[in-house]
C-alpha cells in the first residue's frame, strides 16, 4: 500500500498534533510531507526533527533562527505562498486543514483546485468562504471530509444516504463551562473560568466560543454547505456527556447517532483513512459505566451567540464572514482581559446590526473584504468598552 502524504496546516496546534499523533501510530499508511505552523518557530522545529517533513512553512518569525534548528533535508517556506507550495505539491495527498482563522483559505481552495483531500478542522473556511471553496472542491474533484466530531458524526451517519431522506441533522453540544450559569453570573466570568471546558482540550479560542456557544453557531453555518441542507433543519441540542457526537433524523422516523469517547483522534483518523477504519488503541466507550445521558434545548436567552449565527447563516453572502471576524476580535479582547465575558456577544451582535456594507459575495476578494471591515469595526466598539474586569 503506498503511504498517503500529508500536509498538516496549524501543526503546532491542539488538532495538528492529534493528527501527527494518528500518522505517527500507522507510519506505513501515513506521511508528513509538509508541516505548516503561525508563529511558534521553536515548536514547529522540534515537530520537524520528529517527523522530517519534505518542508515546514510558518506564516511569520525568524527565519534565521528557525532554519537552525531544522533537520538536513527539510525545506523552509513562508507566509501564503509558502503554504500554497506545500498543500500543493504533488506529494501532499491530503491536506489537514486546522490552521486558526482564515489564514489558510487561498492555500486550501488551491489544494481543492488541485484534486486533494481535504481533511477540514477549520471551521471558519466554509463559515466565511463555503461558497468558494466548495466550488472550488467540484471543479478539482476534491473530497472534503469533516474533522469536527459533531460534522464527522454527522457524516457517519448519513452515509450512503439519499439527502431527500434526511430530515434534519443534530448537532450536540457539550453545554460548555456556563451550561447552568446565570447571566449575572457570566457576566462576572473570568478567563480562566471560560477556559474551563468540562469535556474537551482545546485552544483558547475555541475554548471561549464553546462557553459562548459560538461554536455550535458557526458548526450550524458549517454545516449548510457540508451537508448541503439550510440552517432550518439543522438543530441544535445539549448533551454534558459528549458520547452522542451528532444525529441524523430520517424521514421514515429513524434517528442514527454516532457515538464514541471524546478523542479528536478518532475523527482525524476517519478523515485520513476513510472509506476506511484505523485501529486505534484508544480507550473505548463503556455505556454500561455511565450513570445517566442527559440531552437539553439551548437557552438562547444566555446563549444569544446561536440566534446571531441562525440569522447570519439565512442572510448568507458575506453575513457569516462579518459575524466570525467579530466574534474572532471581540474573543481576542476577552482573552486580554479588554472587555468582559457577555461583551463578546454584545459586540458582535452591534457589528452584524450596524453593517452598512452591502451582504452580497460575489468574489472570495468580497469575503476577505467583509473580514477586514468587520474588524475594524469591532475594534472600534471594543476599545469604547470602559471597565474593570476580573481577571
Amino acid at each position: 500500500m503506498k503511504r498517503k502524504g500529508v500536509a498538516v496546516l496549524g501543526a503546532t496546534g491542539s488538532v495538528g498534533r492529534n493528527a501527527l499523533d494518528v500518522i505517527a501510530r500507522f507510519p506505513r499508511r501515513f506521511r508528513a510531507t509538509a508541516l505548516c505552523a503561525g508563529s511558534n518557530g521553536r515548536a514547529l522545529a522540534s515537530l520537524a526533527r520528529i517527523f522530517r517533513p519534505d518542508v515546514v512553512c510558518l506564516w511569520e518569525g525568524d527565519e534565521k533562527a528557525l532554519r537552525k534548528e531544522l533537520p538536513r533535508g527539510t525545506r523552509l517556506l513562508f507566509g501564503e505562498q509558502g503554504m500554497s507550495e506545500a498543500v500543493c505539491a504533488g506529494n501532499a495527498d491530503i491536506v489537514l486543514a486546522a490552521a486558526s482563522g482564515i489564514s489558510s483559505i487561498r492555500p486550501v481552495i488551491a489544494a481543492a483546485k488541485g484534486g486533494k483531500r481535504i481533511a477540514l478542522a477549520n471551521k471558519e473556511l466554509l463559515v466565511t468562504a463555503g461558497k468558494f471553496l466548495t466550488a472550488a472542491a467540484r471543479r478539482g474533484g476534491a473530497e472534503i471530509l469533516p474533522v469536527d466530531s459533531e460534522h464527522s458524526a454527522v457524516f457517519q451517519a448519513i452515509g450512503g444516504s439519499r439527502r431527500d431522506d434526511i430530515l434534519r441533522v443534530i448537532l450536540t453540544a457539550s453545554g460548555g463551562p456556563f451550561r447552568n450559569h446565570t447571566l449575572s453570573q457570566m457576566r462576572s466570568a473570568t478567563v480562566p473560568e471560560a477556559l474551563g471546558h468540562p469535556t474537551w482540550r482545546m485552544g483558547a479560542k475555541i475554548t471561549v466560543d464553546c462557553a459562548t456557544m459560538m461554536n455550535k453557531g458557526l458548526e450550524v453555518i458549517e454545516a449548510t454547505w457540508l451537508f448541503g441542507l439550510p440552517a432550518g433543519r439543522i438543530d441544535v441540542l445539549i448533551h454534558p456527556q459528549s458520547v452522542i457526537h451528532s444525529m441524523v433524523e430520517f424521514r421514515d422516523g429513524s434517528v442514527l447517532a454516532q457515538m464514541g469517547v471524546p478523542d479528536m483522534r478518532i475523527p482525524i483518523g476517519y478523515a485520513l483513512a476513510y472509506p476506511e477504519r484505523l485501529p486505534m488503541e484508544l480507550p473505548r466507550l463503556r455505556p454500561h459505566r455511565m450513570e445517566t445521558w442527559g440531552f437539553e434545548a439551548p437557552d438562547r436567552k444566555r446563549f444569544p451567540a446561536l440566534s446571531l449565527a441562525y440569522a447570519a447563516a439565512e442572510t448568507g453572502g458575506t453575513a457569516p464572514a462579518v459575524l466570525n471576524g467579530a466574534n474572532e476580535e471581540a474573543v481576542r479582547a476577552f482573552l486580554s482581559r479588554r472587555i468582559g465575558f457577555t461583551d463578546i456577544v454584545r459586540i458582535v451582535d452591534r457589528v452584524l446590526s450596524g453593517w452598512s456594507e452591502s451582504f452580497t459575495a460575489r468574489s472570495l476578494p468580497d469575503v476577505l473584504a467583509a473580514d477586514t471591515l468587520s474588524r475594524r469595526d469591532a475594534r472600534e466598539r471594543i476599545s469604547s468598552v470602559r471597565r474593570t474586569f476580573p481577571s
